[in-house]
């Protein structure tokens, strides 16, 4: 009998233990599941014999520990921040760790205390990071295997509606954390670089520069820069490359009429707003406006804004509510973007059969025996429903997939890892296609280049 510890059962966790329970029987496992909410637990347990419901608080060491022990392998649904204190406990009692977030600094620390102590710290493996890894590493592996040598490669996720529920004018629904919503593209320009040219965007004109993308039967998409592109060559072995750059997805249309809140800077959660209590929609978005006695706030807006009133951006932000006079925001000491953050979520919010959708982007273009070629890969995977959503299982199936790799053996790494390795990435990405989770490649010809000149190739 194998034991799997989880700390943490929030709603990314619900596809992870559906999956390790409808393996449980057959690969002899038996999970502990804890959290502050037990109800919550053993809903999503629902009778199984084969896992526990445990509640005491994971951050404490004196807690976890005796667990850890125990545990044949932990996988931390915690913050992101407390995984560093998981993991020191698990270096110390030889436990192997699975987490699904960003490899930090302290994180990749501790390498080399992981190899000596013979266990493996496997991170970034969800949907972004995780799957967008896996299925880059699986092409750019075979064009290196094949001879040829990367010279373009472009990547965009996004977590949307679904095409079936996509009825309101911003073809968006919060279907992950609002406030990361709120929040994207802050802290710093967005950096890439193109045809060895280092470029950046700042903050207050990411929203203006978007690339247009097509998915085949789902129609056009537009995205948007991340903040870090250039870090992407070193992890995948890319140091050379002419032009790399990793976006967002959203609607077209999306872009434009976000960058209104932008240059509000309603978007901003640097300082809070006297009297935000006592605030409607209408005062919020007057706030930013010039005074003017005579004028509307509509009419502000507009003019500040360049809007035409024929603009379909403008019947976004009319949709939105955000001239409502009448419904107080109700948040006390409140940063801008917590408030814009609670206005969204009354309009954004999922309906009871809504699903959510994953959409996946990539673009590799390379030199093969001295021909450009490309090649695309596409993914778009469909939420069941409003637990098992495409965020879920795009998070909870490859942490599922890799524990059970780890555990009988067929991934063998030890030390600090992301999965960017063949035998790490082959066998979950071929698990993945059995829940729906596909890659469709094709060959792009002639390939779609910048610029004909021979100096970037």
């Amino acid at each position: 009998m194998k034991n799997i510890l989880i700390l943490g059962a929030g709603l990314s966790a619900s596809s992870l233990i559906r999956y390790l329970l409808q393996n449980a029987e057959k690969e002899q496992w038996h999970l502990k599941i804890v959290d502050q909410n037990k109800e919550a637990i053993e809903k999503k347990i629902n009778g199984s014999k084969h896992a526990e419901a445990m509640v005491f608080n994971a951050l404490d060491p004196a807690e976890r520990r005796p667990e850890i022990e125990k545990a044949d392998i932990v996988i931390s649904m915690l913050p992101a921040r407390f995984h560093v204190d998981v993991a020191k406990d698990c270096i110390d009692l030889k436990t192997n760790l699975i987490t699904p977030s960003y490899v930090s600094p302290e994180m990749k620390a501790l390498d080399k205390e992981a190899k000596a102590a013979g266990i493996l710290i496997m991170n970034e493996i969800g949907v972004d990071p995780g799957i967008d890894h896996m299925s880059a590493m699986r092409v750019i592996d075979e064009i290196r295997d094949a001879g040829g040598e990367m010279k373009i490669f472009e990547s965009f996720t996004g977590g949307l509606v679904a095409p079936e529920s996509d009825d309101n004018p911003w073809n968006y629904k919060f279907t992950w954390n609002p406030r990361n919503v709120v929040l994207a593209g802050q802290g710093g320009a967005a950096q890439f670089i193109q045809e060895g040219m280092y470029k950046y965007i700042p903050y207050t004109k990411l929203f203006r520069r978007t690339e247009i993308i097509d998915i085949e039967g789902y129609g056009r998409f537009e995205g948007y820069a991340n903040r870090n592109s250039l870090m992407y060559r070193e992890l995948y072995g890319l140091e050379g490359i002419p032009t790399i750059y990793r976006g967002t997805l959203r609607r077209v249309g999306f872009s434009r009429a976000w960058d209104v809140f932008v240059q509000l800077g309603a978007t901003d959660d640097s300082y809070t707003l006297e009297g935000s209590e006592h605030m409607t929609n209408r005062d919020f978005i007057n706030s930013f406006l010039p005074y003017n006695h005579s004028d509307t706030v509509e009419l502000k807006l507009r003019h500040y804004m360049k809007i035409d009133l024929d603009d379909s951006l403008w019947d976004k932000l009319v949709w939105l509510g955000i001239f409502d006079d009448t419904k107080k925001i109700g948040l006390k000491n409140a940063t801008p973007a917590q408030m814009l953050q609670k206005i969204l979520e009354e309009k954004w919010q999922l309906k009871p059969n809504d699903k959510d959708m994953i959409v996946m982007y990539h673009k590799f273009v390379y030199k093969l025996k001295g021909e450009l070629k490309e090649i695309t890969s596409e993914m778009v995977n469909i939420g069941e429903d409003q637990v098992f959503t495409s965020m879920s299982n795009t998070v909870g199936l490859p942490l599922g997939a890799c524990v059970k790799k780890v555990l009988n053996g067929t991934i063998d790494l030890k030390g600090v890892h992301i999965p960017t390795h063949k035998d790490v990435y082959g066998p979950i990405l071929k698990e993945l296609e059995n829940y729906g989770i596909v890659f469709h490649e094709k060959q792009i010809d002639p390939p779609r280049l910048y610029n004909e000149e021979e100096t970037w190739k």
